[in-house]
């Protein structure tokens, strides 16, 4: 692994420490096909078991694309123990062209950000061990991304924020009314807005359902990250998935000097 930064940590409460002791964490870039391996089988563990999600197509309990192959895999594991906890992938503008598109062009038809290709950084298959959910980790690996969409000189950053729907529906229409106001703002300004191939019908579900905005959605908008567009309907991994798009002149300035990006 190439090493980006390290941190002391602690296990949040209630965490199962039962494979594993509590010390520090390093956040770097998968090096080797091990590394990568690792990182396919913690997504495979962690989507199948908490969003049932189905790979038609996976071998040997991997979650595995055509799209690993082009992407930068930033990766976060305990020090001592080398178990893996936190992953993101990253596809630069250079390699989306190779691979023939973006992965989010499967869901969204990204005509109206066309013209922002050339600086466009996307963001997939985030991921965090149950044990790290208290912010270390996502910081992290925040951290380890700012770090390469600073080295490619890239302004914005794409990525598919999914809202599992296993309650129903119910969380995924909390987000979209929380954006939608906001989201109408953006419009009126002239931001572009994204829309989904296959539609998940969020204004259709009943609004008195019990949910909450999942804690992902709640941290990119809380560092100035916008949703772009409704939500487009994954089977696969049960999900609605809500487009996310990131103008780093627009990063909030806390955030700006926590990344290193001043």
């Amino acid at each position: 692994m190439l090493e980006l930064a390290r941190i002391n940590s602690e296990p949040q409460a209630g965490a199962n420490w039962s494979h594993s002791e509590p010390g520090g964490l390093v956040v770097g870039l998968a090096r080797t096909h091990h590394e990568l391996e690792a990182l396919q089988r913690f997504r495979y563990e962690v989507f199948t078991q908490e969003m049932q999600a189905l790979f038609p197509d996976a071998r040997d309990g991997l979650d595995a694309d055509r799209y690993d192959t082009w992407c930068e895999h930033v990766m976060v594991s305990e020090l001592g123990t080398g178990r893996v906890v936190g992953t993101y992938r990253l596809l630069t503008p250079e390699n989306a062209r190779r691979a023939g598109g973006y992965y989010s062009e499967a869901e969204f038809d990204l005509g109206p950000i066309d013209h922002l290709r050339e600086q466009l950084f996307e963001l997939g298959r985030s991921c965090t061990h149950p044990d790290y959910r208290n912010g270390s980790v996502i910081l992290l690996l925040w951290s380890g991304i700012a770090r390469l969409v600073q080295q490619h000189a890239c302004r914005y950053v794409l990525g598919c924020a999914s809202v599992s729907l296993r309650d129903g529906g119910a969380s995924a229409a909390k987000v979209w009314r929380q954006a939608s106001g906001p989201m109408a703002e953006a419009a009126r300004a002239g931001l572009p807005r994204v829309a989904p191939l296959h539609r998940y019908p969020v204004d259709c579900l009943d609004e008195g359902l019990p949910a909450r905005v999942p804690p992902l959605i709640k941290g990119y908008l809380k560092v100035g990250a916008s949703i772009c567009g409704e939500p487009a309907w994954d089977p696969d991994f049960n999900t609605a998935d809500f487009p996310v798009l990131l103008d780093i002149e627009n990063l909030d300035p806390r955030y700006r000097r926590h990344f290193g990006l001043v």
